[in-house]
C-alpha cells in the first residue's frame, strides 16, 4: 500500500513540474513575443485591417529637341465606393449620377456590389472632383489622378502616341519608352475594423508617388509644323489619300519631323473622323488601328525612281560604271520577252551616266543593273542594310519586301534596278540615302535623345553609333555631286532654291494592281549637297490630275527647305550666290 502511495505522489510531482515547466515557457514566449516582436505583429495586426488605395504618379513629360512640351498631364480623379461604409445608398446613387453624368442603373450596381472597393468612373474632372468631395457622403472617394494631356492635338499623333486609362502606353513613343517615363504610384492606407469601416480616429497614411522621368527626343516643333502644314497643303489641293514627309539628319540619324497625313487628335484618340460609318465593335477597331497606322514605319510601298540612288551607289561601289560612260536609250529596253519602256516613251537618245542619272532614265538603270548581277547586286542589298529593319525606336516597324535571290531573274534585276517589283517602308529609303551620301556610314533612325529628371538633368543618355561603312567615302561624294545636278540641272529643278547647293530625286510609282491608274508620287532632296545636315522624303499617296513626283513633291520639300533651311542656320553659299549673279548677268546681256 504504501509503494503505491509513493508511487502516486511521484506521479502527482511529475505533473505538476510538467505543467510548470510548460506555464514557465509559455510565459516567456509569451514576453518574447510581447516585447521583442511586439513591432512585427503589431505591423500584421494592422496589415489585417489595413485598406489601400493608389496616389497615382505623374507620367514624365515627352519634350522637343529644345524643350518644348509636347506631351504632359492634367490632374483628373477616380470616384469609387467602399460598400461596408456606405450609409445613404440611395443618396449616394442619385449624387453621382447627376455629378458624373452615368446612368442611375449603372451607378447603382457598382454602389450595391461587395466588394472592398469598386471604382465608379476614372478620368473625372478636377472639378467634378471636388463637388463629389465636398458632398461629404461616407464611402465615396475621391483620389488624386492624372490624364495624359497632348498639348498640340494631332501634331505628329502617330510619332508620340497615346496613352490609355490606366496611362500605359498604346502606340508610338509612348509606349516604347513606357517604363522611362512610368512613375511609382504612392498609397493611402487606413485602418478599418472588422467589418471593413474605417476608425475614425485612426486617420490614415500616405506614401507618396515618385513622378516618371521626362523624355527629350529630336523632334523639332517648328520643323514638324513646316512640314506638317507642307504637307495638308498639297494633300488638300491634289485630294490625295496620304501624304507623308520625314526630315532628318543624314549625320546621325535624329528625325527632326514625321508627318503622316491624315494625322488624329491625341486627346481623343478613340473618335474616328466624322462621317465613318461602321457596323459593329469588332469594324470599329479595325478603323482606329488602321487610323493609329504609321505609314513612314508600318507600311510599304514601291519607291520608284528615288531608289536608282541605291542602284547607282551600288554601281559605282563595285566599279561596274564611270561617269563618262555612254548609254543610249530608243524608250525602252528588251530583257528577255518584256519591253520594258522609259518615262519618256520617245527615249533619251544617247547620254552618259551623269545625264542618265538626271534624265532618270530606266534603260539607263536596267544596264546598271545587268552588269552588276544578281549576286553581286543582291550582296549590295545586304551590305546598304536594305534586307534588316532600321530599328528605329517606334513600334511595328516592317521589313523590305523583296525576292527571294533565287527567284531574281533576268526581268525582276531590271524592275528592281528602277525601284519596282519590291516594296520597302519610308523611313528605311530615308535611311539608306542619307547613309550613302553623308560618307557612308550606316546609321540608325531615332527620335530618343535622353532620359530627363524633373529638373531637366540627365538620367540615361542614348548612343547610337552608326553601324558599318557600307560605300566608300568617294563613291558617297560622287553620289552628293550627282544629286545636286539632278536639282540644278535635271528632273528636281522645282526644289531648286537660289543661293542653296541641294541634292535631290524625283520618283513616280504606280500601285497594284497597275490597270487602277494609282500612283505615288515622291521626291527626296538634302541640303547643303556638300555637306548634308538635312534630308527629307515627301510621299504623296494617290494624287488626282498630275501626278509626277518632280511636278508636285519637289515644291513640297522646296517649300519646306525654305522655312527650315534658315532656321536651321544653314546659310546660303557665297559661292553659288555669286556663280547666279554673274549668270543673270550674262543673260541679260544676251538679250540686249
Amino acid at each position: 500500500m504504501n509503494g503505491t502511495k509513493t508511487h502516486n505522489r511521484k506521479k502527482i510531482v511529475t505533473v505538476f513540474f510538467c505543467i510548470a515547466c510548460a506555464m514557465v515557457f509559455l510565459a516567456g514566449r509569451l514576453v518574447y513575443l510581447m516585447v521583442f516582436q511586439s513591432e512585427f505583429y503589431s505591423a500584421k495586426a494592422k496589415d489585417l485591417h489595413e485598406r489601400e488605395r493608389d496616389i497615382k504618379a505623374a507620367r514624365g513629360k515627352i519634350l522637343d529637341i529644345n524643350g518644348k512640351v509636347l506631351a504632359s498631364n492634367r490632374s483628373v480623379c477616380t470616384i469609387s465606393v467602399i460598400h461596408s461604409q456606405v450609409k445613404e445608398p440611395e443618396q449616394v446613387i442619385q449624387a453621382l449620377s447627376e455629378e458624373l453624368g452615368m446612368e442611375e442603373e449603372t451607378v447603382r450596381k457598382r454602389v450595391e456590389k461587395v466588394s472592398s472597393i469598386e471604382r465608379i468612373k476614372s478620368n473625372v474632372s478636377k472639378e467634378t472632383g471636388d463637388r463629389i468631395r465636398d458632398r461629404k457622403l461616407a464611402g465615396v472617394k475621391v483620389d488624386e489622378d492624372y490624364k495624359r494631356y497632348y498639348l498640340y492635338d494631332s501634331l505628329a499623333s502617330k510619332v508620340l502616341g497615346f496613352t490609355g486609362g490606366d496611362n500605359q502606353g498604346i502606340i508610338g513613343l509612348e509606349v516604347v519608352y513606357d517604363k522611362k517615363m512610368m512613375g511609382t504610384n504612392g498609397k493611402i492606407l487606413t485602418l478599418t475594423d472588422a467589418r471593413g469601416v474605417e476608425l475614425a480616429d485612426a486617420g490614415e497614411r500616405r506614401l507618396n508617388p515618385a513622378d516618371g522621368n521626362n523624355l527629350r527626343i529630336s523632334l523639332d516643333y517648328n520643323i514638324q509644323m513646316y512640314a506638317q502644314q507642307a504637307a495638308e497643303k498639297v494633300m488638300q489641293a491634289k485630294e490625295a489619300d496620304s501624304v507623308s514627309v520625314i526630315i532628318m539628319k543624314p549625320s546621325n540619324g535624329e528625325v527632326m519631323a514625321m508627318v503622316n497625313l491624315p494625322e488624329f487628335n491625341l486627346n481623343e484618340p478613340y473618335e474616328l473622323p466624322e462621317g465613318t460609318s461602321y457596323a459593329n465593335q469588332e469594324e470599329k477597331q479595325n478603323l482606329l488601328n488602321q487610323m493609329w497606322r504609321n505609314g513612314c514605319i508600318n507600311d510599304t510601298y514601291e519607291p520608284g525612281s528615288t531608289f536608282k540612288v541605291i542602284t547607282a551607289s551600288a554601281a559605282l561601289e563595285a566599279g561596274v560604271v564611270s561617269l563618262s560612260d555612254n548609254f543610249y536609250c530608243p524608250g525602252y529596253k528588251i530583257v528577255e520577252d518584256r519591253k520594258i519602256r522609259c518615262a519618256r516613251t520617245s527615249g533619251h537618245g544617247a547620254q552618259d551616266f551623269v545625264h542618265g542619272l538626271e534624265n532618270s532614265c530606266n534603260p539607263v538603270f536596267i544596264e546598271l543593273g545587268m552588269r552588276l548581277g544578281t549576286d553581286q547586286y543582291y550582296k549590295y542589298f545586304k551590305q546598304f542594310g536594305l534586307l534588316s529593319k532600321t530599328n528605329i525606336d517606334l513600334p511595328g516597324e516592317a521589313r523590305t519586301i523583296m525576292h527571294e535571290k533565287k527567284n531574281i531573274g533576268q526581268v525582276e534585276l531590271a524592275t528592281i534596278s528602277f525601284g519596282q517589283s519590291f516594296q520597302i517602308t519610308p523611313v528605311q529609303l530615308a535611311t539608306t540615302i542619307s547613309s550613302l551620301i553623308n560618307g557612308g556610314k550606316r546609321i540608325i533612325p531615332h527620335f530618343g535623345v535622353q532620359i530627363e529628371d524633373q529638373e531637366g538633368n540627365p538620367v540615361e543618355v542614348f548612343s547610337y553609333e552608326p553601324t558599318a561603312q557600307i560605300v566608300s567615302d568617294k563613291t558617297s561624294g560622287t553620289m552628293r555631286s550627282l544629286l545636286e545636278k539632278v536639282v540644278s540641272e535635271g528632273g528636281g529643278n522645282k526644289a531648286y532654291i537660289e543661293g542653296y547647293q541641294i541634292g535631290g530625286k524625283t520618283a513616280t510609282s504606280q500601285t497594284l494592281p497597275r490597270s487602277a491608274h494609282r500612283y505615288i508620287s515622291s521626291f527626296m532632296c538634302f541640303a547643303p549637297a556638300d555637306d548634308p545636315q538635312v534630308l527629307c522624303l515627301v510621299i504623296i499617296n494617290n494624287p488626282t490630275g498630275v501626278y509626277y513626283g518632280g511636278t508636285i513633291a519637289a515644291p513640297v520639300a522646296k517649300e519646306i527647305f525654305l522655312n527650315i533651311l534658315p532656321y536651321l542656320g544653314i546659310e546660303k553659299d557665297p559661292s553659288v550666290v555669286e556663280k547666279e549673279r554673274q549668270e543673270k548677268e550674262q543673260k541679260a546681256q544676251e538679250q540686249e
